[in-house]
């Protein structure tokens, strides 16, 4: 597949007339690793939404690979933020790795001995095997959100929408959870991540958008992720240097603080 993995086109999505993403055009080759980043209420998560059909735009075009949704759908794989699943819903690990099964059989058939491998060998992936028949309730935060990779992971997509994968997760999680992300990019795939640590961007990425409301910028980290993009971005709140995790200003100590917090806080687009 040459083409661009995302192609989007003049969207526009609107809530009660108010416009979330305005006029964005964004391609996003395929095999790269990016960065969706923007403050709170940007679009990220709606932009994934709309990429994925779950929400209806007011104007615009998606393709994957060049083709609408419908006709790729089975390329596509969401990892939702774990703050918006039940997890109190009475099921196993197992089941719930499974349920990435279904797309490929169909929901009228159950799965068999081969889903129930891939599932096992997903789970494998994640480090999570040994909480096969666990309860997903009985599960930390960071375990929840391995295991929902891990459906995703049983789909063998070509494309993964992730949103906010980092957030409420250990040190030891986030390195598993980039390790495998990345080893998804070597295999070909592309992979879209909703992310608000800026710090991480260039040790994590190689690609980067910029979005609020519309698109700021898209490109390779190392031409796109600026202190001059940043601060379109941001409204003029961030001094992020690109060339380190130091702050501009000379009260650096408050800044950096100041640009964690309000850039790791948990938004809902």
């Amino acid at each position: 597949m040459n083409q661009e993995a995302i192609t989007v086109t003049d969207l526009t999505v609107a809530y009660h007339e108010k416009p979330v993403l305005w006029d964005v055009d964004l391609s996003v080759p395929p095999a790269i690793l990016m960065a969706l980043v923007g403050p709170n209420g940007a679009g990220k998560t709606t932009l994934l939404k709309t990429i994925l059909g779950l929400i209806q735009p007011a104007a615009g075009q998606v393709l994957l690979y060049g083709k609408p949704l419908a006709q790729q759908r089975r390329l596509a794989a969401y990892v939702p933020q774990r703050g918006s699943v039940d997890w109190d819903f009475p099921t196993s690990v197992l089941d719930v790795v499974m349920m990435g099964c279904y797309r490929s059989l169909g929901w009228f058939h159950r799965p068999g001995k081969a889903e129930r491998h891939q599932a096992q060998e997903a789970l494998e992936m994640v480090g999570m095997e040994s909480f096969a028949h666990r309860q997903i309730s009985q599960l930390s935060g960071g375990q929840q959100q391995r295991v929902f990779l891990a459906r995703a992971l049983v789909q063998d997509a070509m494309i993964y929408f992730m949103d906010e994968p980092f957030q409420g997760v250990d040190a030891m999680t986030e390195r598993a959870i980039i390790g495998l992300l990345q080893q998804l990019r070597k295999a070909g795939k592309t992979v879209l991540v909703v992310h608000h640590d800026l710090q991480t961007v260039p040790e994590y990425f190689d690609w980067v958008t910029l979005l609020n409301v519309r698109r700021i910028a898209s490109g390779p980290v190392q031409e796109v992720f600026t202190e001059k993009n940043l601060r379109m971005t941001y409204g003029g709140r961030v001094g992020f240097l690109r060339n380190g995790t130091s702050m501009q200003d000379s009260n650096t100590h408050e800044q950096r603080l100041d640009t964690r917090s309000h850039v790791t806080h948990s938004s809902q687009d």
